[in-house]
């Protein structure tokens, strides 16, 4: 599905070169489930954001879905994302302009689906999440639990390829983190989603079927469970 080739992402200082990620190559098939860990400042985000298209790395090469992300513009990577990738992020990144509803149903108009079968989608996520009661609130008048449901709601709403999550129970009490952890893990076994967790959760990770651990930019070891 998709594949890294000598990635490397740094900052100029002077004339040194920061490293943050520094000559990652990796390979994710289909249908994976793979859980990033390391400590904080390994590259861990900065690694789910170039899988998804958010960054671009300095050096290397990046296959996804058979295109070559490196060499397509801005517009082409963009339709790409909006096409495959569902992405939940750790600071939520809703849009507080939009009500609870309009949140989730946001990828739906990028992906030109009719009004009708939009309201029947949503209505979907707002029940298998419990936020119907929400459904007309601002994401300022939630709590961080509720804005980070509402945040993997939106992105699973859309049928993804690739979910791309950055530590996705974060803010969610233990119950709540397992129901999305037993979520994605049912995406992944049932459906075939393919799933990329940065996670600093031993317990998270192992839903996954590969642990991958960063260390100061590189891949240290990766593990098959």
């Amino acid at each position: 599905m998709l594949s890294l080739q000598h990635i490397s992402k740094f900052y100029q200082n002077g004339g040194n070169k920061n490293f943050v990620l520094n000559d990652i190559s990796l390979d994710i098939e289909e249908g994976e489930f793979v859980s990033i860990m390391g400590p904080s400042g390994s590259g861990k985000s900065t690694l789910l954001n170039i899988i998804g298209m958010l960054d671009e790395p300095n050096e290397g090469f990046h296959y996804f879905m058979g295109q070559p992300v490196h060499n397509l513009k801005e517009k082409q990577r963009s339709a790409l994302y909006k096409q495959y990738i569902g992405f939940v992020f750790q600071a939520y990144h809703l849009i507080d302009e939009l009500t609870v509803y309009e949140n989730i149903e946001t990828p739906l108009i990028y992906q030109d689906i009719k009004g009708a079968e939009r309201k029947a989608l949503v209505a979907d996520m707002l029940d298998r999440f419990q936020i119907v009661g929400k459904k007309d609130l601002f994401p300022a008048q939630l709590s961080g639990g509720q804005q980070q449901l509402v945040g993997v709601a939106r992105a699973l709403i859309a049928q993804p390829k690739l979910i791309l999550a950055d530590e996705p129970t974060g803010n969610l009490n233990s119950k709540q983190g397992e129901e999305i952890m037993e979520i994605f893990q049912t995406l992944n076994k049932s459906h075939g989603v393919t799933i990329v967790q940065v996670t600093h959760s031993e317990k998270n990770a192992t839903y996954g079927s590969r642990i991958i651990n960063l260390l100061d930019g590189r891949i240290d070891s990766s593990t098959k469970l």
